[in-house]
């Protein structure tokens, strides 16, 4: 095989991964956004997400600024070299990352050391079969940390909040997998994707629910029962109402793949692989001998191009909208003016903070003054142009709940104001919230192109020995849209959400399968 020539086509095989969604998944997105009412919070999300998925496309950068870790389904003709395929695709991970459509996501589990480059222990992963084929199949999915973090595994039979018990038996797999659903809310960046294994033991369950993400979303499952159960899952979890974000809404979940293996007498796990609406996913076929692709997978079908409609919705929204602008340094009296639903621009001056930030600034002093200022927790995709400046390729919102144990200590603190991240945040940051006079502001999460056109300038970067993705960046924002999702009078739009989505789940109680 020419390497030199495999290595070019897994590098292409990335970058379109992670900045070209693909065409089924499109398909998923705009019969959401076609489900959702003019004017809701649920069409401005939807609009911002279609908006983002062609700016993506104009600017070949990443769709979302998480690329999460990428994994490698590979089948090889029998005699190919496994150990040299391998080397390749390290390379072209290496050349991605350097290229910023990757964001360095690598880092020692012990040291906290971010690699840089996307190579170390375990990852990438890369999982190879042999077959009788005369091609390489390479498949590839990027699968963020936010929806990574709302994969779940349960043990039947078990007693599921809201369901009751789950037996042994097809219903109780129906009740798990509404759980499933349920217990994401939004901070898996729904309306989401779930891939479900059933069987095996607690590592090969959550194997073959991942496998179930490299399935078409349009595709019919050939065991009877299990098309029957992802047609009802499909139906009925879009009744729970947690809705695009979680702000409620008419479509909760865009996919749902079931697959089987068997098991040990004594074990019995359902294992659910979430996906957000980034589905980042794509194939090729290559031919062994020369290296070129043959064939990209996934590409059946129209192609959906976003760009009008997309920028005329979330125009639209914004004309109906009371947008009301904060520029730091924020006032406690600007922040008790605002409630729950109120959409708010931001201008000026903004600092990022993700996990190593904040458990620094608990016991350490900040780099920076803080006082009525904005933190943005999120992890962005950086570069330097020509003369060495930085610049924002990708900075969408990561999921928020993981800063629960500090952000209310930080808040007060420190006299932070404002707090942006996607999911929302627990009790003990709303009561901060209200004690201190701060807000929590919900954007968009996997919208990381229509973030990163909102920033004007990088103003400064302190933190940086945390690696790229937890430095404290200085961003200079104008017209950053977001919505308050838990205000300073003891509001939270997520804990209504979770509360209305509860109620609804329980009445799926009762069997449905026998």
């Amino acid at each position: 095989m020419n390497l030199e020539k495999f290595q070019e086509s897994m590098y292409q095989l990335i970058v379109e991964t992670s900045t070209n969604l693909p065409k089924d998944v499109r398909r998923a997105v705009k019969k959401a956004k076609q489900s959702e009412s003019a004017g809701t919070r649920a069409a401005m999300s939807l609009g911002t997400i279609t908006n983002n998925i062609q700016m993506a496309d104009e600017n070949i950068s990443p769709i979302c600024q998480d690329t999460g870790l990428p994994t490698f389904k590979i089948k090889t003709p029998v005699g190919v070299n496994q150990i040299k395929i391998k080397e390749a695709i390290y390379n072209a991970i290496a050349l991605a990352t350097k290229d910023a459509k990757l964001r360095p996501n690598s880092v020692d589990s012990l040291t906290g050391k971010n690699s840089g480059d996307n190579l170390g222990g375990g990852t990438p992963v890369i999982k190879f079969d042999q077959w009788e084929n005369d091609y390489i199949d390479v498949r590839l999915i990027l699968k963020g940390g936010g929806c990574e973090n709302k994969n779940i595994q349960y043990s039947l039979p078990c007693e599921l909040e809201g369901l009751g018990r789950a037996g042994r038996d097809l219903d109780g797999i129906r009740k798990c997998i509404l759980h499933s659903v349920y217990q994401a809310q939004g901070q898996g960046c729904s309306a989401g994707f779930i891939g479900v294994g059933i069987g095996g033991d607690r590592s090969s369950g959550y194997d073959l629910a991942k496998e179930q993400l490299f399935r078409s979303v349009e595709d019919v499952n050939p065991h009877e029962d299990l098309r029957k159960l992802e047609d009802y899952i499909m139906e009925n979890a879009n009744k729970l109402g947690i809705g695009t974000m979680g702000f409620g809404g008419e479509t909760t979940l865009l996919g749902c793949k079931i697959g089987v293996m068997n098991r040990i007498p004594a074990s019995f796990f359902v294992s659910v692989a979430y996906n957000c609406w980034a589905f980042r996913r794509l194939g090729v076929k290559v031919n062994p001998e020369t290296g070129d692709i043959q064939e990209w997978l996934y590409q059946d079908g129209e192609k959906i191009e976003f760009a009008n409609e997309a920028e005329n919705e979330v125009a639209a929204t914004k004309e109906e909208t009371n947008i009301i602008t904060l520029k730091a340094p924020i006032t406690e009296e600007q922040i008790r003016e605002l409630k729950v639903g109120d959409v708010v621009r931001i201008d000026g001056r903004m600092y990022t903070g993700r996990d190593a930030i904040h458990k620094y600034l608990m016991d350490n002093d900040a780099p920076v003054d803080l006082n009525g200022q904005v933190i943005y927790h999120c992890g962005p995709v950086m570069a330097k142009d020509e003369e060495g400046n930085w610049t924002v390729k990708a900075a969408g919102p990561t999921t928020s709940i993981r800063e629960e144990p500090y952000q209310g200590d930080i808040m007060k603190k420190f006299g932070i104001r404002a707090v942006i991240g996607k999911g929302g945040m627990g009790p003990k940051t709303l009561a901060a919230l209200q004690e201190h006079g701060g807000v929590y502001l919900n954007a968009i999460g996997g919208a990381a192109q229509y973030y990163a056109d909102c920033i004007k300038k990088v103003d400064g970067v302190d933190l940086t020995e945390f690696g790229i993705p937890e430095a404290m960046w200085h961003l200079n924002v104008e017209g950053f849209t977001a919505v308050v999702t838990m205000d300073s009078h003891g509001n939270s739009l997520h804990a209504d959400v979770d509360k209305s989505s509860l109620e609804k789940l329980a009445q799926f109680k009762e069997p449905v399968f026998k």
